[in-house]
């Protein structure tokens, strides 16, 4: 487990890090330019599925194996438990594959029961998961809380909203309240046009070949990791996390993705791979409107004390996300993604902070992520160091070999 929980923090830092010095993840979530979509789309197509990858799949057949894990947090939020209420461990080893505990067969049986509700009732459509009843809880929440919320006064009425009757009503009988209008919004195009002007302009991102950063994790525990990301265009990246069990490394050299740890070195392939340089695009943070099959504006919202334009975006994959620009400066404040899946649609959100100018282009120095990972349901990413244009090491992009087997 402690293996499991170590490599999902390493992907949440690859994420949010990546997001935080304008690197996409979300996605990991199809966070790619239209080009870079249609390249990695095949890969994506060809991932495995979870039962040819798990053992003892009974009833998530089908699903891409990158989703399981985040289908298992899903499961342990809505619930308000953790891995050991369904699985075994014994001695601090665990045996995911085990059905000794009754409950991964009840689990089982809700999973059939929200998935037969979806497919007769809506159509095949995720509206109903674990969570519509659960709300974190171990049994549903059958029964409304009291007291119940007072309600509020009808819309349009403020005689009602004062505590007065029909005597407030100056109105005219028959007369309808003119409703002031509402000032016009700015179209998708000029929110993404003054990002790109409150960033540095596009003269600056021309200039950006390469990146290379430093910074701090710090996880929900107050444990703080190190890490260092080192990009080039238009794909290659290296990523170092130094952590309690040893390095964590990932790199892409443009042909293969691969992964080391103190498990060993493997190549990244499918779906994973897709991910992986995804969040990792060296313009996934920078050039926003490239990503999206189509935005509208959504309106105006409030982040603390700043106004706040709303754009909602379909990603390539059909997954989506919520950008919020402050209306007055620009600059993105928070990016939410929600990614559909057969048991329910699982959100995160990025909150950028600190921006501050690198050589001619702004960069949030601060993202703090939101999460369903129970362990670690909110960390925060601080960047130290940011330079461009630096030189790096080639061979920092390629797969090192697999470390000789001890000798007996």
């Amino acid at each position: 487990m402690k293996q499991s929980i170590l490599k999902l923090t390493v992907l949440s830092l690859s994420i949010t890090a990546a997001l935080t010095i304008f690197i996409d993840h979300s996605n990991a979530r199809g966070s790619v330019n239209k080009d870079q979509a249609t390249q990695t789309a095949p890969a994506a197509l060809q991932e495995k599925t979870v039962e040819q990858v798990q053992k003892n799949i009974k009833v998530l057949t089908g699903m891409p194996q990158s989703q399981l894990i985040p289908v298992m947090n899903f499961f342990a939020a809505s619930m308000g438990r953790r891995c050991n209420f369904c699985h075994v461990n014994k001695n601090g080893q665990w045996d995911y594959v085990s059905d000794e505990k009754p409950e991964k067969n009840t689990a089982r049986e809700m999973i059939k029961m929200v998935l037969d509700v979806n497919k007769t009732t809506f159509k095949g459509a995720v509206e109903v998961s674990c969570y519509t009843c659960h709300r974190g809880r171990n049994q549903p929440q059958s029964i409304p809380l009291l007291p119940l919320p007072l309600p509020s006064p009808p819309a349009g009425n403020p005689a009602a909203a004062a505590g007065g009757g029909g005597s407030g009503n100056v109105t005219a009988p028959g007369a309808q309240a003119q409703a002031s209008p509402r000032p016009a919004l700015p179209s998708a195009d000029d929110i993404f046009d003054k990002y790109i002007a409150a960033i540095g302009g596009q003269p600056a991102i021309d200039k950006l070949k390469s990146r290379a950063a430093k910074g701090t994790l710090v996880q929900a525990n107050g444990n703080t990791l190190q890490f260092e990301v080192y990009q080039v265009a238009p794909d290659r990246f290296y990523q170092l996390v130094t952590t309690p069990q040893g390095p964590f490394e990932r790199g892409f050299n443009g042909t293969v993705g691969w992964e080391k740890s103190a498990r060993g070195v493997r190549e990244l392939t499918g779906g994973e791979l897709a991910q992986i340089r995804a969040v990792n695009n060296l313009f996934g943070l920078i050039k926003l409107k490239d990503q999206f099959t189509r935005t509208r504006v959504a309106g105006k919202d409030k982040i603390g004390d700043r106004d706040v334009y709303v754009i909602t975006g379909t990603l390539a994959d059909g997954n989506r996300q919520r950008l919020f620009f402050d209306v007055e400066t620009g600059l993105l404040l928070r990016r939410t993604t929600s990614t559909q899946t057969m048991i329910g649609v699982i959100p995160e959100q990025i909150d950028f902070e600190d921006y501050r100018d690198v050589e001619g282009i702004k960069f949030p120095f601060i993202a703090r992520s939101s999460t369903i990972e129970a362990g670690n349901p909110v960390s925060t990413r601080q960047f130290t160091e940011i330079r461009l244009n630096t030189a790096v090491d080639e061979s920092k992009f390629n797969m090192p070999a697999a470390p000789k087997p001890a000798t007996p």
